[in-house]
């Protein structure tokens, strides 16, 4: 099953991803233009989506080009929920077979662009490499096993309660956590670097404001913590 997360997809790569056998849901743009059997053309913005509802076509042109075959095209617009209503629906290329099936896999998209987001620029840049083929697996399944032990570290951090010394928590405006649990972990080795690095600046500064020293002691306790981890 292939869903692509980023930015939108081309009939070119359904009609390759079809001649692979391989099924897949492609986000595709509202000025498309599609052929129903027996209509004449018309742009996925002319359909009618609007908020709570949605349609599957089947057997669909999906340009004016010859020689890419035909799709089914899936149109998706979330309902209005507690005030909130989502700023535009979904078209979607698919050849899945049904609405519901083509919804709940490009839903699935939400997880991967978060994980793409950690390898690349929310983590460890993995697009700035340049490596070579061989080189750039390698570094795949480095990142794999790296990116692993910081999501058990970053959620041992949050069981332990101590992810406030890590990062802020909370921001104005936001219902979700701030951090994930990999952002969590990665963190914490950086975090416990930093203390290290001036402990003996902060030790200083605790002498002169030693009303200070409890909140002092309780991050020295947390770092403790997470150094046991490495």
């Amino acid at each position: 099953m292939c869903d692509r997360d980023r930015e939108f997809g081309s009939v070119k790569l359904g009609k390759w991803l079809c001649d692979q056998n391989v099924r897949f849901v492609l986000r595709i743009q509202k000025g498309r233009y599609i052929e129903q059997a027996g209509k004449e053309y018309k742009r996925l913005s002319e359909l009618g989506l609007m908020p709570g509802t949605s349609f599957y076509f089947r057997d669909v042109k999906v340009t004016k080009q010859t020689g890419f075959g035909k799709f089914d095209i899936a149109g998706y617009w979330k309902r209005r929920y507690q005030g909130h209503v989502e700023d535009e629906g979904w078209y979607l290329l698919t050849n899945v077979g049904t609405l519901k099936e083509a919804v709940a896999t490009f839903r699935c998209r939400s997880g991967i662009e978060a994980m793409f987001k950690d390898c690349k620029t929310g983590g460890y840049n993995l697009e700035k490499s340049h490596a070579c083929d061989d080189r750039l697996k390698t570094l795949i399944l480095l990142r794999a096993f790296a990116y692993t032990c910081a999501i058990f570290q970053g959620e041992k951090i949050k069981r332990m309660g101590i992810q406030k010394y890590v990062g802020r928590l909370t921001e104005s405006g936001r219902t979700v956590a701030r951090h994930s649990s990999f952002w969590m972990g990665l963190s914490g080795q950086s975090w416990v670097l930093g203390i290290e690095y001036c402990q003996e600046i902060v030790v200083e500064l605790m002498k002169i404001r030693p009303n200070k020293l409890p909140f002092f002691q309780k991050g020295m306790r947390a770092m403790s913590l997470i150094q046991s981890m490495f």
